[in-house]
């Protein structure tokens, strides 16, 4: 068949020329080819320079800076590096490792407890580490995706690039590892990446690597033989690296090349992420051939007070359809969403704005909500995502990475450590015109099992619990919507908030807060409240807020756990919706049709097995709400080796 794995060596046109000298390491000298870069790079950084002073001092909100996560800068763990920080930050990567009390297990934990934590249905590896995902892309059949591996540890260290294959972003088979840090470009780590393809169908990859020196520099690969639809054998450029570190950035603040597009001269952009006196940018360089790069003189964006800028996203979307779009579309009907991992905070920030192919510069639609101080891709334990156009279905599909809250002792006890979420399908939302929508893929569907169960108008009165029978609550879909009772129930609130952010659940205002309790057990020793939070500001106005407290999730009390979530529109048309997929330790809660989510990993200890239930709830001291559920049970996704051997 055509779309079956072959390994036969069919023609293969490579991208770059073999080059004609060998190069230097980077660190001892900066590579010939390099140099015309390296003068546009003299002139960028003095545009940087007048572009910090002139630039207004927005920073991320204080909120953030009073619950600062232990993984953000300046964080300390047990569980370090030989340079005395958290596991990778001398490596000039975020820091991977959490603090903990004393170096041993952060609970009593047992094999079986440990056993549940992994899950059924979303991605990870067999074992041992993984963080980002790289490269993600289809081809001949197969989705394929990338994502930093340790194979031998279930710390990080040793990076690598590791490699499943799906035919539906659901059941993956793992393949062998397809890069990893063998040569001087790339021997502190195999980092991350992104895949473009190009129109004639070859395949080009650019991916960070850490050199023997420990300067991040940008590296050259492709497929050793575009015919074999598991792209099994990746080839390195050999006159790598194509980018190295202009004047004036640090050599490890400069990483993580995004997917390329053309512009309307022919040639390709691409943008890395970097920080210049604490302002978070995106660095642009033009090529026409992917082996030679030009620097430009500007930048595509920069937001002063954000830090380092890692993991960058570019892409457009159309605000008339729901499709995606390739990601070198622009003009009429498209918006641009520019998207950076903030290194000091770990968290994920996106901004919807304006593209100008001509100068090279994005503009956000509201300066307020810039990339880094406005709107989060996911509130929850999330990081270093990215998406990737699917050209077999018209989609834009996002992917990213659920790390860990517990301890290194206790990931190396388990044997792994972290996990990616469930793919999801990203469009502009055409109501609110101001955010993105992230929805499940359909494929995951598939995984429900037999008839859901239904629940019709559930009243939930003020100040109660109620219990839903739904059998075990360890795999699930759910589906809810909730109304609150009294037309004039929304002017009935009387408390006002100086600060609008997420609280516990059990924090009591008239209208709330709302949801569901998931992964809990019958008394209520262990839950996860998801929920509705509707905050009255000083001035009257209304915020409603989409809510995860996983401050009781577990007993086990040296794991860290906060209360995350952000604000969502709910427009006067709209009941409260939200959309649950739960699986073990984690839970994907999607609000308003995607407007908000929030990933949760947590690690409870009574709330496992068949002890797990579910519940509703409503904290309110003067409402009642009404709440109907439709609720799927889910099967388990098929992840296992690729049988090569069959081949």
């Amino acid at each position: 068949m055509q779309n079956s794995p072959s390994h036969t060596n069919a023609p293969y046109t490579l991208l770059p020329e073999e080059p004609s000298t060998p190069r230097p390491p980077a660190s001892s000298q900066r590579p010939v080819k390099v140099f015309a870069a390296t003068a546009a790079s003299v002139v960028l950084l003095m545009s940087l320079v007048g572009l910090i002073i002139n630039q207004s001092p927005e920073t991320p909100t204080e909120g953030d800076r009073r619950r600062s996560d232990p993984l953000a800068s300046g964080a300390t763990s047990s569980s370090r590096d030989a340079g005395g920080l958290p596991t990778g930050v001398s490596r000039g990567v975020s820091a991977k490792s959490y603090p903990s009390v004393r170096d041993r297990l952060s609970y009593n934990w047992t094999n079986a407890m440990f056993a549940w934590q992994r899950t059924a249905f979303h991605f990870q590896p067999e074992k041992n580490w993984m963080n980002d995902p790289d490269g993600p892309l289809h081809h001949m059949g197969w989705y394929h995706l990338f994502y930093q591996y340790n194979p031998d540890s279930a710390v990080w260290g040793n990076i690598t690039w590791g490699h499943a294959v799906s035919r539906d972003l659901i059941h993956w088979l793992y393949l062998p590892l397809a890069m990893v840090p063998d040569r001087s470009f790339d021997a502190g780590g195999v980092w991350t990446g992104s895949a473009t393809l190009l129109p004639d169908g070859r395949i080009v990859v650019l991916y960070t690597g850490d050199t023997e020196e420990s300067v991040q520099v940008q590296n050259l690969a492709y497929p050793a033989n575009l015919s074999d639809p598991l792209l099994l054998e990746w080839v390195k450029y050999p006159d790598n690296p194509v980018i190295v570190p202009p004047a004036g950035i640090v050599p490890d603040e400069f990483r993580d090349p995004t997917t390329a597009w053309m512009g309307p001269d022919g040639t390709w952009r691409i943008l890395i992420g970097t920080t210049v006196n604490g302002t978070g940018m995106a660095l642009i360089y033009q090529t026409s051939n992917f082996t030679t790069y030009e620097a430009q003189p500007g930048l595509l964006h920069a937001v002063n007070g954000t830090g380092m800028w890692e993991c960058v996203d570019f892409y457009p979307v159309s605000t008339n359809s729901s499709g995606g779009l390739e990601t070198s579309v622009v003009g009429p009907g498209v918006k641009h969403v520019l998207k950076a991992s903030l290194d000091d905070l770990k968290k994920d920030y996106y901004a919807i704005g304006t593209y100008d192919p001509v100068s090279d510069t994005w503009t956000p639609d509201d300066p307020e909500a810039d990339v880094g101080i406005g709107l989060q891709v996911d509130y929850g334990r999330y990081y270093a995502s990215k998406t990737f156009f699917d050209q077999s279905t018209g989609r834009r599909i996002l992917w990213g990475w659920i790390n860990e809250t517990d301890t290194a002792c206790d990931d190396l006890a388990k044997g792994w450590a972290s996990v990616q979420t469930i793919p999801r399908v990203v469009t502009f939302d055409n109501k609110t015109r101001s955010n993105i929508l992230e929805w499940p893929v359909d494929e995951v569907e598939s995984l429900r099992l037999n008839n859901s169960t239904e629940f019709h108008d559930i009243l939930v009165e003020a100040g109660s619990v109620v219990a839903l029978d739904i059998g075990m609550a360890t795999q699930l879909d759910i589906s809810v919507e909730f109304q609150i009772e009294g037309s004039a129930a929304l002017e009935a609130l009387e408390e006002s908030e100086a600060i609008i952010e997420c609280a516990t659940a059990r924090n009591r205002t008239t209208l709330g807060p709302f949801g569901l309790l998931v992964l809990a057990d019958e008394s209520l020793s262990e839950l996860t409240p998801i929920y509705f939070h509707i905050a009255k500001s000083t001035n009257g106005s209304l915020t409603t807020l989409f809510c995860a407290d996983e401050t009781r999730s577990s007993k086990a009390l040296e794991v860290f756990n906060k209360v995350y979530g952000g604000p969502v529109p709910v427009l006067d048309d709209e009941k409260f919706t939200m959309r649950l997929l739960v699986d073990h330790s984690i839970v994907e809660s999607f609000a308003q049709g995607g407007r908000t989510v929030i990933t949760s990993r947590v690690y409870p200890t009574e709330a496992i097995y068949g002890a797990a239930r579910l519940f509703l709830f409503n904290n309110a001291t003067g409402v009642n709400v009404t709440a109907s559920l439709e609720i799927w049970q889910m099967n388990s996704a098929f992840i296992h080796p690729f049988p090569l051997e069959e081949l």
